[in-house]
């Protein structure tokens, strides 16, 4: 993550904090996104019929995970393809790992006391808008419908890659914020619309100095993992 998210101007700071505590904590618990209309008349059962095996224009996996992947080149990952996340930050100095893969989430602590959830979700269908960028808003606003557009900022993580050798980026939308003589927390979340898929992490510490160390460890060792061929 070469840039971060700035932080939120003091002008909107009085409607963040409630939002960022309850995106962090349903980050931390885990969250399912499976939105239904119980409404919703059931399609009528159609004469199965061979169809002509497609291609996702521009998918080719090699190619997706070896150049960079903007808000603007969600669709050419294939329908149904997961992105994974990984979990290199409990070998990193100074962090363990505290949950592993449990519903799809992982946690990790800090000796400084920062904690860092990492999630990845599939089924997010319901939440796609036009593009990447609107419907990430769109998945912000699902976990908190007080989170406004203007509170988020785009920031970057690593698209595939090792702590070693760091792949390409990847944008994802960030919502930061520092309480005076509180925890700083910061969420970065990208929902892939073509894919359906979705991965966002939790970022608190003791104060905003531990955060910006944490948040370039999230970066080194928690890069977004393109889906496989």
């Amino acid at each position: 993550m070469p840039t971060t998210a700035e932080r939120a101007v003091r002008g909107r700071r009085g409607g963040v904090p409630l939002a960022i505590g309850f995106v962090g904590a349903l980050l931390l618990g885990g969250c399912s996104v499976d939105v239904r209309d119980p409404s919703a008349t059931p399609a009528p059962a159609s004469t199965p019929v061979l169809a002509t095996p497609t291609i996702t224009p521009g998918h080719d996996a090699a190619a997706v995970a070896a150049r960079d992947m903007p808000f603007a080149a969600g669709g050419d990952l294939a329908p149904g393809t997961a992105v994974g996340i990984s979990d290199d930050l409990k070998g990193a100095p100074g962090w363990r790992m505290v949950k592993d893969n449990v519903a799809g989430g992982s946690e990790y602590a800090k000796a400084d006391g920062c904690v860092v959830a990492a999630r990845t979700s599939t089924g997010q269908a319901p939440l796609v808008r036009g593009d990447d960028r609107e419907s990430t808003v769109a998945l912000f606003q699902y976990l908190d419908a007080a989170i406004q557009p203007s509170y988020l900022k785009t920031a970057t993580l690593k698209w595939g890659g090792t702590p070693e050798a760091p792949g390409r980026n990847v944008e994802v939308l960030a919502l930061e914020q520092a309480v005076p003589g509180g925890r700083s927390t910061e969420v970065l979340a990208r929902l892939f619309g073509t894919a359906g898929s979705s991965a966002y992490f939790s970022v608190s510490c003791p104060d905003a100095a531990t955060l910006d160390a944490a948040r370039q460890d999230v970066v080194r060792y928690l890069p977004l993992v393109p889906p496989a061929p």
